[in-house]
């Protein structure tokens, strides 16, 4: 039988449409205003998006379960959307996202770790690791932000020159994999 594109009604939702109505759910009756957060909720929702989207792109080149990618990219900020701050974000985002993977029920504890260790770890993104999902929620992270405009100054003024050239070479890195100009890492 054919599953009907639905375009995320009914109760017929995969595992990862669940999620994915949930975080938009969190979002849009946030009673946390834009004033209160450190990104708006209009930022969160295209970069959550984004992030998503790259994500499946990634996992498809690299030969990665997809549903486990897009979760984790979908997550990663996770923190962020329920507290609007990014201190220590990917850690205590990790936890939040472990109490909603859990609550659905439908995960495993093996891809429930998967899923939260790639967002503990995505704002490490001067370390490489061998962990293939950690690696990917990092890249799609840094490659979703630099196609905004004046990601550059963005990240120049707010990263120190290290962690900056850091994330350039990241983007560089993604942008090579995906057959794109690899010569400017961020738009500006």
């Amino acid at each position: 039988m054919v599953k009907d594109f639905q375009h995320f009604k009914g109760n017929d939702l995969s595992r990862s449409e669940k999620i994915q109505r949930k975080v938009v759910d969190l979002l849009l009756e946030s009673k946390l205003p834009d004033s209160k957060r450190e990104s708006s909720i209009v930022w969160e929702l295209k970069h959550s998006s984004g992030c998503l989207q790259i994500g499946r792109i990634l996992a498809q080149k690299r030969n990665l379960n997809m549903e486990i990618a897009e979760l984790a990219c979908l997550l990663h900020d996770i923190y962020v959307i329920v507290e609007g701050k990014y201190e220590e974000h990917g850690k205590r985002g990790a936890e939040i996202a472990r109490n909603m993977l859990e609550e659905f029920g439908d995960f495993t504890s093996e891809e429930i770790s998967i899923i939260t260790e790639a967002i503990a770890h995505h704002s490490e993104k001067q370390i490489h690791s061998n962990k293939p999902y950690v690696e990917l929620v990092k890249d799609a992270d840094v490659f979703d932000c630099s196609l905004y405009e004046n990601a550059k100054g963005g990240y120049s003024l707010h990263k120190p020159k290290e962690i900056y050239e850091g994330y350039a070479k990241r983007t560089m890195k993604v942008r090579k994999e995906l057959g794109l100009n690899e010569e400017e890492a961020f738009r500006e």
